[in-house]
């Protein structure tokens, strides 16, 4: 975990506002109908004619452009031709960008179509948790600070937060530390300090924590079936505060 020169915070900074481009546009295609394979192929293709790379596609071997995840998938959920978005799923577009050396990560989830209330409050309440948590963020403060007030507000609306998958530094590489909690006592984690980039991502479930692996290696579901919400952004730690890069 090393501060980021002036000249690498501008690399970074343009690999985020990539990221961003790259959601916003497989958020203009979400519709019923459409295959999860056709929205990976499209992002991918988008992300190359913008001036970056997939950073996801073969990344430990992962096969796609984006991770699309839908109702009780998690995370990395791998696209397929036999996946069909319908009315009232809830679907997570996870994507990274490489631009010069440097990486974007962020991650929405969508509502396709009309959904329910239920599903439209866990979307809001993922969303706004990512926000109470950077609010308790700061130089000199202890991450666990962030990452406690993330756990704090899901869970005062009664929802569960994800403890095997957590965010992570980001920066030359995809992964770098420290691990970001979404969970925790205000006392845990390092002391953060200045102009350091994170990749911060609730990962919020409608019914209980508890997850389960797919035999694919890759595919991270709900063990009791209910849906999951995931929201992540790239941050940069600033002494004059945190800024938001992928939003």
């Amino acid at each position: 975990m090393v501060a980021k020169t002036a000249n690498e915070i501008v690399l970074m900074k343009k690999a985020c506002e990539l990221t961003k481009k790259a959601l916003d546009y497989a958020e203009s295609l979400i519709k019923p109908g459409i295959s999860t394979l056709d929205l990976d192929k499209k992002i991918n293709l988008y992300i190359i004619e913008c001036g970056g790379i997939p950073s996801f596609l073969g990344y430990e071997g992962y096969p796609a452009s984006a991770c699309i995840s839908v109702n009780d998938v998690v995370v990395h959920g791998i696209p397929s031709k036999s996946i069909i978005l319908k009315e009232g799923d809830i679907v997570s577009i996870d994507v990274g960008v490489l631009y010069k050396g440097f990486n974007g990560d962020a991650a929405r989830t969508f509502p396709v179509g009309k959904i329910s209330p239920e599903k439209q409050k866990l979307i809001d309440v993922t969303k706004q948790s990512f926000f109470e948590g950077i609010s308790h963020l700061r130089v000199g403060g202890k991450l666990g600070e962030m990452s406690s007030a993330i756990q704090k507000y899901a869970e005062s609306y009664g929802f569960s937060v994800v403890r095997e998958l957590v965010g992570h530094g980001i920066g030359r590489n995809m992964h770098e530390m420290p691990n970001v909690p979404n969970y925790g006592k205000e006392t845990d984690g390092i002391t953060v300090p200045e102009n350091i980039f994170l990749a911060v991502e609730p990962m919020i479930n409608m019914g209980k924590k508890e997850i389960y692996l797919e035999n694919d290696g890759w595919t991270i579901r709900t063990r009791d079936g209910l849906p999951s919400a995931h929201y992540e952004n790239t941050i940069l730690v600033t002494r004059n505060g945190v800024e938001i890069l992928t939003l």
